[in-house]
């Protein structure tokens, strides 16, 4: 089971964020698991288990904030122990906005995947790709996103690379 586990680092100052991505990749640890099971079913298809070993489990941690989030990711490389990836909101007022945490990011751990998320950002997705190059490593994802989108991006951007 532990091998399954993708470990996620969720970046936002809106708790009700932090409960959403908790219900949709933690449903059973959040009491939603009733309301996944369609979306699960869809996803992995009928034959689909809860209780079965290919349904990956998603390890989730949170940040309000840039600098908190940074600290966690620095802690979590130094111990060997990285993030699989980083749900990160592009406005955290009063700190660093996710352009600013993305860049920290980046010099800590470079390969680390980031979904930049929001309903509102000061930067256009084209500024954003000249800073910092397309790459499958940098995502968007626009607020409000529903549960079966957010899922098959925590999926797709956790499954183990080689390399």
């Amino acid at each position: 089971m532990g091998e399954n586990k993708r470990r996620i680092l969720i970046i936002d100052d809106s708790e009700p964020i932090h409960m959403d991505f908790h219900r949709v990749l933690c449903p059973k640890k959040s009491g939603a698991a009733k309301d996944m099971a369609l979306i699960e079913e869809t996803l992995f298809g009928p034959e689909f288990s809860s209780e079965g070993p290919s349904k990956p489990e998603f390890e989730l941690d949170s940040a309000f904030q840039g600098q908190e989030g940074l600290a966690k990711v620095k802690q979590a490389v130094e111990a060997n122990h990285p993030y699989a990836l980083v749900f990160l909101d592009y406005r955290m007022p009063p700190g660093w906005n996710g352009i600013e945490t993305l860049r920290h990011l980046r010099e800590v751990a470079p390969s680390l995947p980031v979904v930049l998320c929001s309903a509102y950002s000061d930067y256009s997705w084209e500024e954003i790709l000249l800073e910092f190059g397309e790459s499958q490593l940098l995502v968007e994802l626009r607020k409000p996103f529903d549960g079966e989108e957010l899922l098959r991006r925590a999926l797709a951007l956790t499954e183990p690379r080689s390399g």
